[in-house]
């Protein structure tokens, strides 16, 4: 008698049954029937946890029953097994066996619900590789700071002299060459300026632009591995959309960050995909909005409060930090605006960004061109402070076409020496440079001529780090990253002059 309450009484499930091809359950205690879902009176015969419909993964029962057979017991086994209602459960298992008759086993279990214990366990897991993959997305966006900094010389060297090139009478053939090095220099730099937007180590700087150049640039951007994943693009973006004021390289990362969730969700889902990319201006609320729809599987209704959480992610570990919505969401409310979810819908999931308009028209970069500002007053004096002197040798060669008298120098060192003997009206200068580099050059010249320390322009390929970022906020000067194209620069030069 007091071994049965002992055996109903227990808060551990306890089976003893025959189990093999064909199972019969000889005993079960409540806890047991209560752990598979199962009424405290249910029948014998409906407690069968070791069945083969009872386990998650088929070849789980097999290893199982093998070890059991092979040892004749097994001590905290955890297998995934289904309940009555098809939910499924962790449950750890310690059992003895002895062979019955052949392809059967008598097994006499001690089975525990474990589900909460291993969804910290994995939680535990998945923070350890969080944590580990954001020191090595730390160290990699230092290494890709370094990578973009080094090619971002060489590729402003290349544009600078395609540009100069396609400004002179050539021949077809020549052209056509022109044309090709410029095109792949500019694809080159979108790639770099990609790599940046990934390390996200920019310079945070705001102006006015067109957000739908924004969408196309972060298209572009995606066109490889949206041919390579078989996704669709389809684009609905209204004509006429007044700026936005923000900074176009953050915003660009919120969409990477949309758009490759959303990929990956179309692709793992189905291995294709159709991605509609909808923009219109909300005039009722001044608002600018742009819409990210997908085909895949959509968000499920029980994530939807948790999805900008940090850290919180659907996809298995390995494959993302769950840190991407919670950024776009941060840079969308830095600037003013919201990121939400889209209303459900049948089949997908969107997202809408929403984003303040600015209170002035727009300027595209080439919708003025340079020839109708006044013409550079005679005598007018530059100085191209760059140690690449190939990029420094363009940058001054399309300054003298512009009208300005201008002088070389190949670091800070020369500049000041130069500085000191002459008079200029602006200064283009790079920002890491051996010997005397552009801050400390700045620096110097502040001290002594103010006034020309005000219309200097700072040409740079590296903005990643915290000291220079520091710096051109606080100088207020002028900068352009390179590779830049030759007309914004001189367009900067003579915004400089004013």
């Amino acid at each position: 008698m007091q071994f049965a309450d002992l055996f109903e009484g227990l808060e551990e499930g306890v089976y003893v049954g025959l189990v093999g091809d064909a199972s019969s359950t000889l005993a079960a205690n409540a806890h047991l029937r209560l752990m598979f879902g199962l009424a405290p009176e249910s029948d014998l015969s409906d407690v069968r946890p070791l069945d083969p419909d009872r386990f998650v993964d088929e070849q789980a029962r097999g290893e199982f029953l093998r070890q059991l057979t092979r040892d004749g017991r097994v001590q905290g086994y955890v297998l995934r097994l289904r309940r009555a209602d098809e939910s499924s459960m962790w449950t750890e298992i310690t059992a003895r066996a002895e062979p019955e008759s052949p392809g059967r086993l008598r097994v006499e279990a001690v089975m525990r619900d474990v589900t909460s214990r291993k969804r910290l366990q994995d939680q535990a897991r998945d923070l350890y590789h969080q944590l580990s993959q954001a020191e090595k997305m730390a160290a990699l966006g230092q290494t890709i700071s370094g990578v973009a900094h080094e090619l971002n010389n060489p590729l402003a060297t290349i544009l600078a002299c395609a540009e100069r090139l396609a400004s002179r009478r050539l021949d077809d053939s020549t052209r056509r060459d022109v044309d090709a090095i410029h095109n792949a220099a500019d694809r080159a730099a979108r790639i770099v300026r990609s790599l940046q937007t990934f390390a996200r180590k920019r310079h945070t700087t705001r102006t006015r632009v067109d957000l739908n150049q924004v969408v196309q640039d972060t298209i572009a951007i995606r066109a490889f591995e949206q041919r390579a994943g078989n996704i669709a693009i389809i684009q609905a973006l209204a004509a006429g959309l007044p700026p936005v004021f923000v900074d176009p390289h953050q915003i660009q990362q919120v969409l990477l960050n949309l758009m490759v969730n959303a990929e990956q969700a179309m692709i793992d889902s189905h291995g294709r995909g159709t991605l509609v990319l909808r923009s219109w201006q909300d005039a009722d609320r001044d608002a600018v909005i742009l819409e990210v729809a997908d085909d895949g599987p959509g968000v499920p209704k029980d994530m939807e409060t948790r999805i900008f959480d940090p850290f919180f992610t659907t996809k298995t570990v390995g494959k993302g930090t769950g840190l991407g919505l919670t950024v776009a969401y941060a840079i969308a409310q830095e600037h003013g605006g919201r990121l939400v979810m889209g209303p459900r819908q049948e089949r997908g999931a969107s997202f809408r960004l929403e984003l303040p308009i600015g209170t002035t028209p727009i300027r595209a970069p080439d919708a003025q061109p340079i020839e109708s500002l006044p013409a550079v007053p005679k005598g007018t004096r530059a100085l191209v402070v760059e140690d690449e002197n190939a990029l420094g040798d363009a940058v001054a060669a399309a300054l003298g076409d512009e009208g300005f008298v201008v002088d070389r120098a190949g670091d800070g060192e020369a500049a000041l020496a130069l500085v000191s003997q002459r008079r200029y009206d602006v200064i283009l200068c790079d920002l890491k440079m051996p010997r005397v580099d552009g801050i400390t050059f700045f620096r110097e010249l502040s001290a002594t001529m103010p006034a020309l320390a005000a219309r200097v322009v700072f040409m740079t390929g590296d903005v990643a780090g915290t000291e220079a970022g520091r710096f051109l906020e606080e100088s207020g000067c002028r900068w352009i990253p390179k590779p830049f194209r030759l007309r914004d620069l001189v367009r900067a030069a003579r915004e400089a002059l004013e």
